[in-house]
């Protein structure tokens, strides 16, 4: 319910509300009136639609120091400025990456991705990156079931997208070309934690145009560089 307002813009009906998360109106009015009631969401008494409310903002302030995404900031924003291409960092939420930080990059044509926004794990460089330093890809990406396709160079075979994590792994990064967005491309590298295993992803993105081939080696060196130095902080 929490999430119809994290990815979509304005204030919610009770109505909205039910039609986004398929529940009765009864039952989402009830709800919501109990998320209103512990400050999870605000009303408009004017409109009497609701938003996200203020005790979000502390929860979410108290999950960003508990994993250390509060730290990592500087070193994601000098990424940026280095690259001089847009930064996210994103951890994985069952099917999806969740972006969890966004640094925009300082061109006027850049590709952004709000803070929130979930993106399927297979057309993602943050997803993949997380995917190939898996234990297990090959059940990973069997759970998966079918690969949904956004552009004509999303990898929806099994075998393409083993190959591609093979290959991610390999070289320790990953690379997104324009499988979920036309003319966007992004590479991508794991945090990982003391056992190896990947807690969440960095990646940098950009059009197309200027993640040309001749800058990868030089974008890749920045981006391994920054998670080899935030990986003691999480």
């Amino acid at each position: 319910m929490l999430d119809c307002f994290a990815t979509t813009d304005g204030d919610h009906g009770v109505t909205d509300v039910a039609t986004l998360t398929g529940l009765s109106v009864s039952t989402t009015h009830r709800l919501m009136r109990a998320l209103h009631a512990a400050g999870l969401l605000a009303q408009d008494e004017r409109t009497e639609r609701y938003h996200l409310g203020a005790v979000l903002v502390a929860l979410g302030r108290r999950a960003e120091a508990h994993l250390g995404f509060d730290r990592l900031l500087p070193h994601l924003q000098a990424l940026a400025a280095r690259t001089g291409e847009s930064v996210n960092l994103g951890t994985r939420v069952g099917d999806e990456v969740l972006i969890a930080v966004h640094v925009p990059s300082s061109h006027p044509l850049r590709f952004d991705q709000p803070e929130g926004r979930r993106i399927p794990i297979h057309a993602s460089a943050m997803g993949k990156a997380m995917l190939a330093f898996a234990q297990d890809p090959a059940a990973e990406v069997a759970a998966l079931g079918d690969l949904a396709q956004f552009t004509g160079s999303t990898l929806t075979s099994t075998a393409r997208l083993l190959a591609d994590l093979a290959e991610t792994r390999a070289r320790g990064w990953s690379m997104n070309d324009g499988e979920r967005d036309p003319g966007v491309r992004t590479i991508g590298a794991p945090l990982l934690d003391t056992e190896g295993r990947p807690i969440a992803a960095v990646a940098v993105q950009g059009p197309a145009i200027r993640m040309a081939d001749e800058r990868l080696h030089a974008l890749t060196a920045e981006l391994l560089s920054t998670t080899a130095a935030v990986r003691p902080m999480l």
